[in-house]
């Protein structure tokens, strides 16, 4: 496999600023992070960089990015994407969302739901689990929301060492402070989101990890059933992480469901 070579720039989009990655070349694909931010360097995007371009934004409030004193919601989120999308000319463009990433992916394709290609949704949030409820990241520490995130506890210690930096925890407690902001009450979803999905005309791949245990499987089954055009995989042995726990496999899966499209 190819060294892929990223590059960071600045772009401005509905009157935010943002730090997009950028790398690999080939059809565009556009990944949504988490709420506790991104590394800078994933081997999962470096796979998908391998015959994609792929384009990692940092949302508003999060890692590099600003915070806009006008975003208060998710669906805010979702409306600077909408315009980076339309400032760069990538409305064929794949979404890929990561846990909170997906629900502003979800969002994103409401807004425009005959116009939105494909989409893979990654252990989202955004609809209220009928069985179970999202972790709720207020009732414990930073390092353990992360942990909690990996179906196996060396995962962990692969990505963020033994001791997480001080630089690793500053960052998770501005990206908490985010996420309280524009998604607080109700916690980590929306009323209004499970009445607009069955517009969407996407072709959507819904995944989630065997062992998630900060989304209930019952919530990526709910969004299976309210897109027109879903399926729904799952990765056995993985917890909510999965890219990086198994990013091989994300990959190839992400991969081959865009080109079968």
């Amino acid at each position: 496999m190819a060294t892929i070579e990223w590059s960071s720039d600045r772009v401005s989009a509905a009157g935010a600023e943002l730090r997009v990655m950028r790398g690999g070349k080939g059809p565009p694909i556009i990944v949504l992070h988490r709420d506790i931010g991104t590394l800078d360097t994933l081997p999962f995007y470096d796979r998908l960089a391998d015959n994609h371009l792929v384009l990692i934004p940092n949302h508003p409030g999060y890692g590099a990015s600003p915070r806009p004193d006008w975003v208060r919601s998710v669906r805010d989120i979702a409306v600077v994407y909408r315009a980076l999308v339309g400032n760069l000319g990538l409305q064929q463009a794949t979404l890929v969302g990561l846990g909170f990433g997906g629900w502003i992916a979800a969002e994103m394709a409401t807004f425009a739901p005959v116009d939105t290609p494909r989409m893979v949704l990654t252990g989202p949030m955004g609809l209220k689990p009928p069985h179970g409820d999202i972790l709720d990241q207020a009732l414990v520490s930073y390092i353990e929301y992360v942990q909690e995130g990996f179906a196996d506890p060396n995962g962990f210690k692969q990505n963020y060492g033994d001791r997480p930096s001080t630089e690793q925890l500053v960052q998770w407690d501005l990206c908490r402070e985010m996420s309280f902001r524009v998604a607080w009450k109700p916690y980590m979803y929306s009323d209004s989101l499970p009445y607009l999905l069955g517009g969407v005309r996407a072709k959507a791949l819904i995944i989630q990890g065997e062992h998630d245990r900060i989304v209930p499987a019952s919530a990526g089954q709910l969004y299976a059933n309210s897109l027109p055009d879903a399926r729904l995989e799952t990765i056995a042995g993985a917890g909510h992480l999965i890219e990086m726990e198994q990013p091989e496999k994300l990959a190839r899966l992400i991969t081959s469901f865009i080109a079968s499209t």
